[in-house]
């Protein structure tokens, strides 16, 4: 579904992304480990059009979206929920979730948001409510259920859990969970390493804007070199 060869790319002249190598099949998460300035975030904002890539290839369904803007990359379906939500705060939240249907049909984009209604019942009870009043949990609810409802084949999620109390953690990674029963594919950036291989299909750890290791989820989360580089810390043994 999502090819990226020799990937390079960053701020202007800084390279971040040197030579990233990365495949997301249809129906699979994928998650992408590693220490803070490796470039997940860059590859993220790289691959959703935010920032313009610098030289490589990136294919989705058989086609370039290389150097593409972010609504092209939105229309070709690709989402981006990223780091600290981003969501409206004057806005309501019925009304942020229109926003993200802007390229669907009236018709379309309310079914979705029923859909998302569904998948976070939390939302239905606070549609007329403020964005910025929602606690920090329905707001990354609401992030991603504006995401959803572009109806994207891929979802990027750049640190979903970042801040938030572990109850709301777990519906989160549920909700991540679900979405590849229905055939979308997830290319997720986490901060708790342990949790995201956990529902992972795959895993890539990013290095230097390298990719210095990947394979199977189960087998990153078993090997020593992970363990000691990211999950042999706090929440190694915190049981999350």
């Amino acid at each position: 579904m999502l090819s990226i060869r020799s990937l390079r790319g960053g701020y202007g002249s800084i390279e971040v992304l040197r030579g990233v190598d990365i495949d997301v099949q249809r129906g699979e998460i994928v998650t992408l480990i590693g220490a803070n300035g490796a470039g997940k975030t860059t590859l993220m904002k790289t691959l959703a059009g935010v920032h313009a890539p610098g030289s490589g290839t990136i294919d989705f369904e058989g086609s370039s979206i290389f150097g593409l803007q972010s609504h092209q990359v939105v229309a070709r379906g690709i989402s981006l929920v990223r780091e600290g939500r981003g969501i409206l705060a004057p806005m309501s939240v019925e009304e942020n979730l229109l926003l993200g249907g802007y390229l669907r049909s009236p018709q379309q984009a309310v079914e979705a948001i029923e859909n998302v209604y569904g998948l976070f019942p939390i939302l239905a009870e606070r549609r007329r409510q403020p964005g910025g009043t929602l606690s920090g949990g329905e707001q990354q609810m609401l992030a991603i259920g504006r995401a959803l409802v572009a109806h994207p084949r891929l979802l990027m999620l750049d640190e979903p859990s970042l801040g938030l109390a572990p109850k709301i953690v777990s519906t989160i990674f549920e909700c991540i969970d679900s979405l590849r029963r229905e055939d979308t594919a997830i290319l997720l950036v986490e901060q708790n390493a342990r949790k995201a291989l956990k529902i992972a299909d795959r895993g890539y750890v990013l290095a230097g804007g390298r990719i210095a290791m990947k394979g199977n989820a189960a087998d990153l989360l078993r090997d020593p070199q992970i363990f000691a580089a990211y999950l042999g810390t706090a929440e190694a043994h915190s049981g999350v």
